[in-house]
């Protein structure tokens, strides 16, 4: 299962996310839901370093498929926009196939 972790601060506000494991919905290099959350989450990270002046730390260790994202200091109104909509790619990959392939959470930190 990919466990996706959402960080936001005790006002709401996005501070990073972890996403780690593998979906197990196929062989590697055929798992269709590993391919779409990586696409997302690599494209949002590429997404904050092209379109925003925001700084962030990642972190991305292939083999156990685990990507960590941190914003350095207060997210933009771009970035948050940005990572709204790669929480919503996600939900519907979660909604779609469901919660035994991609569960996603939020934590206050």
């Amino acid at each position: 299962m990919i466990q996706v972790t959402i960080y936001q601060n005790t006002q709401g506000r996005f501070r990073g996310f972890v996403i780690s494991g593998h979906a197990g919905y196929a062989s590697r290099g055929k798992d269709i839901i590993c391919a779409a959350v990586s696409a997302l989450s690599l494209n949002f990270v590429h997404s904050v370093e092209h379109l925003t002046k925001d700084p962030f730390r990642t972190e991305c260790e292939e083999e156990k498929g685990i990507l960590r994202f941190k914003f350095l200091g207060t997210a933009s109104r771009q970035s948050i926009l940005l990572m709204e909509s790669m929480i919503l790619g996600m939900q519907s990959i979660r909604d779609s196939y469901g919660e035994n392939y991609v569960n996603i959470r939020f934590k206050e930190v």
